[in-house]
């Protein structure tokens, strides 16, 4: 089964998770995002799906919306070969996705296993995380605790990484 937006919904509710969400237009930059004015807009955070240069490991990588995305400390902190973003093609046959939906509910749809989650440090003490359900005309507000468990019941891994502390090379 696909996982698409309404069924995030419903493997959330299945869970148990108490999450809010807010139905808008489909937004594809963090400056739609902005736009919107929603009422959890401070948890709102910013996904890349990127992979290696040898196209072996793949990355969703979460951090706070308004932290540059520097791939060169990212690939340090990871002790990663080069990065670079994945594309819409891979997308869209491993996560399911489409640009602008990335989200990491996308890993639901990970059959394979071939995605490793990063989420960036300062995300450690966020009580919550706001993400599309795997679409980008909705935002839903997940208690971070509820997606790690989510990530840990599916055996996806995932780390912590203080990618600002990495010094890039």
């Amino acid at each position: 089964m696909a996982f698409g937006k309404e069924e995030v919904c419903a493997y959330l509710d299945s869970r148990g998770v108490v999450y809010d969400r807010v139905d808008h237009e489909a937004v594809f930059t963090m400056e739609a995002m902005d736009a919107l004015s929603l009422p959890f807009a401070n948890v709102v955070v910013k996904n890349l799906f990127l992979r290696d240069d040898k196209k072996r490991n793949y990355y969703l990588v979460v951090m706070p919306e308004d932290k540059p995305a520097n791939l060169k400390a990212l690939r340090a902190a990871l002790g990663a070969r080069p990065l670079r973003f994945a594309s819409e093609e891979d997308l869209q046959g491993i996560l399911g996705l489409r640009g602008g939906a990335v989200s990491p509910f996308g890993v639901l749809n990970d059959t394979e296993g071939k995605v490793q989650v990063v989420l960036d440090a300062a995300l450690r003490d966020w009580p919550a995380v706001g993400v599309h359900p795997n679409d980008n005309t909705a935002t839903l507000r997940v208690p971070l605790s509820d997606l790690l468990a989510l990530f840990e019941d599916r055996a996806v891994p995932y780390r912590f990484v203080a990618t600002s502390e990495a010094s890039a090379q």
